[in-house]
């Protein structure tokens, strides 16, 4: 459902044309004799209205054109230039970017912020601030949260309801935490970072040595590190991200984390890297940075990825990544009968090679 804003709050299209401008996104006006709208709302070519904007960036959508009511669309100048001779179009705008799916992008935070304007700073009643904590006085502290002593939160912070701030952590400027986030000690998150509900941060994580005092018995290693998130870094609902055993578990920045993410001690992930839902990562792993890895990958332990690296979804890696590019390790599914036959001869394989070789003469008997 798109965002709408009522009438008084509606805003001229340049005025978000500016917007753009401002964020590093130029665009300009095409049909250049057509009246400036007002704008109200942001929505897709097939459900805009009359007071809001649309985008076209995939041409596949590009028949919506001739049956959107928006007021304005975004598109590029390719798409522009391919309505220059078009007949009996809508008397939309069209906003030309190189870009448009960006703007977009931008102009649906704009909306965002527009409809949820930030309040003033306040704690809750019901919130427990221990004595050493402290808290800008812009920020605002939801119900029922708990702030330990010597945690620092920043100005223009939103901690949402049922939060808990460990000791000596902190949250940067302008940062938001959705209800029921856990930090615990000594997790440090910067600059307008999102974390979204159930996510817990600097858990021990799974670290234990063998105890030979009692057959398999194993022996708790204290977690002695912290974790470190960068700015602009956005972090999913029940995702965990667990505490270093002596150094510390790195976020970099801009890193992008989808839901239910396990993310083990000791973890190193470079700036920019977009990480999709479900991905498990063991210790001590190190990605490079603008990786992206695709939901439900698993990636072992005491491993290196090099920047721009692509793992595929359901891929396993299991041994270093030492060149850029795309990597897929997904077994073909099939109806399950076929499967069972598909991998009962793979099962095979190291045994067919053992008598292929013993059945080849080498080039010693030619």
């Amino acid at each position: 459902m798109p965002v709408i804003l009522d009438d008084a709050r509606a805003r001229g299209l340049q005025e978000l044309i500016d917007f753009c401008a401002k964020q590093g996104v130029t665009c300009s006006v095409s049909s250049a004799h057509a009246p400036m709208p007002a704008i109200a709302g942001i929505g897709t070519l097939a459900n805009a209205g009359p007071s809001e904007i649309a985008f076209l960036s995939n041409p596949r959508y590009q028949s919506q054109l001739q049956h959107t009511r928006a007021a304005a669309v975004l598109l590029t100048p390719d798409a522009d230039a391919a309505l220059q001779d078009a007949a009996d179009l809508p008397p939309f705008v069209r906003v030309v970017c190189a870009h448009p799916y960006l703007a977009y992008a931008l102009l649906a935070r704009w909306f965002d912020a527009m409809r949820k304007p930030a309040g003033q700073g306040s704690i809750h009643p019901t919130a427990v601030v221990a004595e050493g904590a402290q808290v800008h006085a812009s920020a605002s502290i939801g119900a029922h949260c708990v702030i330990e002593a010597g945690a620092v939160i920043a100005d223009g912070c939103r901690i949402g309801p049922g939060c808990i701030i460990g000791e000596g952590s902190s949250v940067g400027p302008d940062s938001l935490l959705h209800a029921r986030v856990t930090l615990y000690h000594d997790v440090h998150i910067g600059a307008r970072a999102i974390v979204h509900s159930g996510a817990v941060l600097g858990a021990d994580g799974f670290g234990f040595a063998p105890d030979p005092r009692e057959q398999g018995a194993w022996f708790k290693i204290a977690q002695l590190g912290g974790v470190t998130v960068g700015d602009d870094v956005e972090i999913g609902a029940n995702t965990t991200i667990d505490r270093g055993a002596l150094d510390n578990t790195q976020i970099a920045s801009g890193v992008k984390l989808d839901n239910q993410i396990m993310i083990a001690h000791n973890v190193r992930i470079g700036a920019h890297t977009a990480i999709a839902a479900c991905v498990g990562i063991a210790g001590s792993t190190v990605i490079g940075a603008r990786c992206t890895i695709g939901g439900a990958a698993m990636l072992s332990g005491h491993l290196t990825l090099v920047d721009d690296v692509h793992i595929s979804g359901g891929t396993a890696v299991t041994s270093s990544i030492n060149k850029p590019g795309r990597y897929t390790g997904v077994y073909p599914y099939a109806e399950h009968g076929q499967w069972q036959k598909n991998a009962a001869v793979i099962q095979q394989l190291s045994q067919l090679r053992k008598r292929i070789r013993a059945n080849t003469p080498s080039d010693r008997d030619q």
